[in-house]
């Protein structure tokens, strides 16, 4: 249960980084909103995660999740461009966090 509400919570983590991004500065409401909300249960579930695995594990596999999903939200809606090596180097780090799943 622990792995699930920590893989849901760092996908949290991009929908508030792209609401944060969205929000203009907390400039517009609706965005300012869901970040703050995102952010709010994303935390909550980071927090729930940690109380059964390791902080360091749970930490990274957050991170890597939102990170990685916040790349390519980026992609998909053109405001990065795509590469061969930035597509790679989400490979590896998707990679890392199975890797750390496996491990644990």
């Amino acid at each position: 249960m622990a792995w699930t509400i920590l893989v849901l919570s760092g996908a949290l983590e991009a929908v508030w980084a792209a609401a944060l991004s969205a929000s203009d500065g907390f400039r517009k409401w609706r965005p300012t909103v869901l970040f703050a909300v995102s952010m709010t249960v994303s935390m909550a579930g980071l927090a729930y995660a940690m109380v059964s695995l390791p902080t360091g594990t749970a930490y990274a596999v957050w991170v890597g999740i939102g990170a990685s999903l916040t790349v390519i939200w980026s992609f998909a809606t053109g405001q990065e461009r795509a590469s061969r090596w930035r597509i790679l180097m989400l490979v590896l780090l998707v990679a890392c966090v199975v890797g750390l799943r496996v491990v644990s």
